[in-house]
Order: C-alpha cells, then structure tokens, then sequence
C-alpha cells in the first residue's frame, strides 16, 4: 500500500482515478493533515503552496520520496528545507500551455487592435470610426523561454503570420519559430521586435532579466508581455519605461507583489494592462493536472522514468 497525499480540492479530480492499493492522506491549505502521513511516500501539492504549508507536510512526512506540483514555475518550492531532501520534483508542465498561450494572444490583439480605446468610446456612447487598428500579419515576436508555453505562444502567433523569434539555453531549431537564439544573444533582437513574451522559469540566472538597458532597447512602438513571474521584470524600470513612452505598454498577468497593493502605481497607467495572475486558469485545468499526474504515478509504481522532472540545481 503505497500513501499519498493530496491537497482537498484536488480531491475530487484525482481519487477516483487512484488505484486501489493507494492510501490518500487529505491536506488543506495550511498544512493540516487529516491522517497520519509519516510513511507517506507521494505529496500532490495544491495552488498557491505557502512555504509554511510546504514546511509543515515535509516535517509531517519524512519519508517523501515525490512531489508532484500542478504549476510548471516551481521556485516557490525550491526552498532551503526541501532542497536538503532527496525528494524527486515533477512539474506541471504542458497543463497551462493551450489557456496561457491564448491569453498572450489576447494581449497582443488588445493592444494591435486598440480595444481599450474602443470600450472607452463604447462607454463614452461616442460613435469614431477614424481609429486605425494595428495588424499581427508581420511583426516580430520574441518569446524568452521555448518550452511547452512558449511553443503553444509561437503556434498560434504563427497562424496570424506573426515572425517568431526565440530563446532558449541550447538553440535548437523548433516548429513554428523562424529564428532560435542562445540566451546570451536575445538582447541584439530587442531593436526589432514589436512584441516581447517573458515565458522564462525565475531562476537566479531571470531574476531581473528586462532591466532598464533591456527596456531602452527596445521599441518605442514595443509591447511587454509577462505570463511567467512578476521578479523576471525591473518592476521600476518597467514604470519608469511606461512612464516615459520608452516602449508603447505592457501586458502583465504577473507582478513582483501578488496581490499587486491597491498603492501600486502600475494601475493606473493608461499602457499597462494588469490581470490578476489569471492566465492559466481553465475549467479543463483541474482534468489535466490529474491526468499527468495518473500517467506519472503509473510511471512510478512500474519504475518508469516520470515526466517533467525538475532539475532543482537548475531551476525548472
């Protein structure tokens, strides 16, 4: 018999699929167990893991052996504590990719096709037919990060005869995107780009990555789109970019702070569009976090290698 634990609204999606010689261990959102879980070998963690929830399941089972995390940015769990167990760490990557990949491609048509502006003539009753509307056909993409996400992005960028260019550790050619840099080369195609996706891990290598030189460098007609985590951005910089019309806005689902504080500035710029971290949230997101995560306990208990494990020294 072989104990996992899982978070209580995760529950419903993923007992009924268990095999019978699983024993489930129910935990909430702060850590409370409902059973004994000290020889539980497998822990599904929930959304939004606090590292106090996080320290309290690993002190209350030491015997972990795998973790399964339903996010695919699994910085929030590399902390020192679970870093000093030999515990193996699989994410959810590929789960997000179909709902975070439409999202970008909903920022980018709310800007090219300046629907603010047309909700707020909406809103005004005012009828101006004399507002000319950008076109995706054309212009340049860079995507930072080239994994499931950025692949889903380039995809359906693609099909609006969008240029793709992107940036990853080894520069292999990939399907849909004209042009693959190393990440020491992506800085030289910022004068070009009309829009800019930040689909990176935060790693200590990210933390920071679009700074003010890589802010200045780009076009003044440029977009930023964040759909990874808010700390890869110079937050400053990037107020003091929108500011100053350095680049024309920003579409961001991340922020340094989450919840972003009522204070923050960045609300009320006119050329920043502000979600709530929302971008991969879908009612089928529950359905295929449980599906990876029945096919990799099948993997486990067969002694197959599991899908989407973590290199924890690299990050992601």
């Amino acid at each position: 018999m072989v104990k996992l634990i899982l978070p209580d609204h995760l529950i419903a999606d993923i007992e009924p699929h268990l095999p019978s010689d699983i024993n489930v261990v129910e935990v909430d959102s702060e850590g409370n167990l409902d059973g004994d879980a000290s020889d539980a070998e497998i822990y599904v963690n929930g959304f939004y893991l606090k590292t106090s929830t996080h320290n309290k399941v690993l002190t209350a089972a030491p015997a972990l052996r795998w973790q399964q995390s339903p996010s695919a940015g699994v910085n929030h769990i590399l902390t020192p504590t679970f870093l000093q167990k030999d515990i193996i760490l699989t994410n959810g990557a590929g789960v997000h990719a179909i709902p975070i990949s439409e999202f970008v491609l909903a920022f980018m048509l709310h800007h090219a096709k300046n629907l603010r502006k047309l909700q707020t003539l909406q809103d005004e009753h005012t009828w101006v037919r004399g507002v000319f509307l950008e076109e995706l056909a054309d212009a340049n993409l860079l995507i930072l990060g080239t994994g499931n996400i950025g692949q889903a992005i380039a995809s359906r960028a693609k099909a609006f005869g969008v240029t793709v260019w992107g940036s990853r550790r080894h520069p292999e050619p990939l399907p849909n995107f004209d042009k693959i840099v190393g990440v020491d080369e992506w800085r030289s195609l910022l004068p070009a780009a009309d829009y800019v996706v930040i689909a990176t891990p935060l790693t200590p290598e990210t933390k920071g990555l679009i700074d003010e030189a890589a802010l200045r460098s780009m076009r003044q007609s440029a977009y930023l789109i964040n759909i990874a985590r808010g700390a890869i951005v110079d937050e400053a910089a990037l107020l003091t970019a929108l500011r100053e019309g350095w680049i024309a806005g920003a579409g961001l689902d991340t922020v340094a702070t989450e919840p972003l504080p009522p204070e923050s500035p960045l609300w009320s710029l006119p050329n920043a569009f502000i979600t709530p971290h929302c971008s991969a949230l879908s009612p089928r997101l529950r359905e295929r976090i449980a599906q990876l995560f029945i096919d990799n306990l099948k993997r486990y208990q067969t002694g197959q290698p599991l899908r989407n494990v973590v290199d924890k020294q690299a990050g992601y």
